[in-house]
């Protein structure tokens, strides 16, 4: 464990041509590798026939997302035990059978929405199967659409599915980790690309942009969440979402932002101060650090969210900004921005070899102003690996 931290951590010198090569690097590494949909699709289905049920109703867009590579809109997919069948419209049954990865043998329906009801379309598809103990994902429909699938097919045991696809999902695979690598990657050059805009004068709006369109032109097929970004007094907000306040010498700075690749999200924050930190900024900096630190060099497979949780909070409740701590340390990433496990003193869930987790501590004084770091990390058997790169810096260097 790190026993001391600089107040001022020096910027690493890295060019914008060594940063290029690092996205490169990890983009032809996610290239060499391919996702293991069949092998998502077993492991479901296995479940599905332990549990007796004949067939599982998709709803998820990050499920279809993770089971069947599809990427759109208005489709649900009917899983049973030998086949897999999407149903959607005009609009989106080109691009279903475009994605359906060819090894699955999925089946496409394109129901005429002016003649068939999605819950007559499931009911035709049910029947076809003979399925008669059916799951659905009850978090990802509403009772209105429920109702009408549910009086459609009376004959029919509905339950509500298990979390399976969620625990599957916490334990990233080499396909997996290569896209959330890659798209840390673009968010740490990004930020090198716009951070000396970072000046006395820039609205929180016209740096949000500014760093939005370093992401896409770095790679980003999208932005991860809308950007974060406070100034001064708005950065103890911690979700809050940039305005037109303009930033001024002392302000403290808390930017969180992430990029999106092949549906897999980066997550990052830093936090800065304009120009040189008072004796208090300094001190909170140094213990949200400090807490982050402790929490890296505790991260390992077996150990529990609420004992990660603990070590972060334990320095941070030692601290003068005890009350002042955000609750929770971090979360799961991947396809969803928060997904399992979530980081905090009731979670008791073991991390898993190669989940990927956010760790996040921070501090917000009300009026004043906060502080926040987070990094995205690979949870390993020994320890973790730290896939967002950008230096830790606090003190943005004097342009003015």
């Amino acid at each position: 464990m790190n026993t001391t931290i600089p107040m001022k951590a020096e910027p690493v010198a890295v060019s914008h041509s060594a940063n290029k090569s690092a996205c490169l690097t990890a983009d032809q590494t996610a290239k060499q590798l391919k996702p293991q949909f069949a092998e998502r699709l077993s492991r479901f289905r296995y479940q599905m026939v332990q549990a007796g049920q004949d067939a599982a109703l998709i709803f998820s867009p990050v499920n279809l997302r993770y089971l069947l590579n599809y990427s759109g809109e208005a489709l649900m997919a009917i899983v049973s035990p030998s086949t897999v069948v999407l149903i959607t419209d005009y609009r989106f049954i080109a691009q279903a059978k475009q994605e359906a990865p060819p090894e699955l043998q999925v089946s496409c329906y394109c129901r005429d929405r002016d003649r068939q009801s999605l819950s007559q379309a499931i009911a035709m598809v049910l029947g076809d199967i003979k399925a008669r103990r059916v799951w659905y994902e009850d978090s990802d429909i509403s009772v209105l659409q429920w109702r009408a699938i549910g009086e459609g097919n009376g004959l029919i045991e509905f339950s509500p599915c298990p979390p399976h696809l969620a625990a599957q999902r916490m334990v990233k695979d080499e396909w997996e980790v290569a896209q959330i690598e890659q798209a840390a990657a673009i968010a740490d050059l990004a930020l090198q690309r716009a951070l000396p805009l970072l000046q006395p004068g820039i609205s929180e709006q016209e740096f949000a942009t500014e760093l939005e369109y370093q992401l896409k032109k770095a790679g980003a097929e999208d932005f991860s969440f809308a950007t974060i970004l406070g100034f001064a007094e708005r950065s103890a907000l911690p979700h809050a979402l940039p305005g037109a306040k303009r930033l001024k010498k002392g302000d403290l700075i808390v930017l969180d932002f992430g990029a999106v690749v092949n549906g897999y999200r980066s997550d990052m924050t830093r936090s800065f101060v304009c120009g040189t930190p008072s004796p208090l900024q300094k001190q909170m900096y140094q213990t949200v650090l400090q807490a982050q630190q402790a929490a890296l060099d505790a991260v390992r497979a077996g150990i529990s969210g609420a004992a990660l949780n603990n070590i972060a909070a334990d320095v941070l409740a030692a601290s003068p900004f005890a009350k002042d701590v955000g609750p929770g340390l971090g979360h799961g990433v991947g396809l969803q921005l928060h997904e399992q496990p979530f980081l905090g003193p009731l979670c008791r869930q073991l991390l898993p070899e190669n989940a990927v987790i956010t760790i996040e501590p921070g501090i917000y004084i009300t009026d004043f102003g906060g502080v926040r770091i987070e990094d995205d990390v690979l949870v390993t058997k020994e320890g973790c690996r730290v896939l967002t790169k950008a230096p830790k810096q606090f003190e943005l260097p004097e342009r003015f």
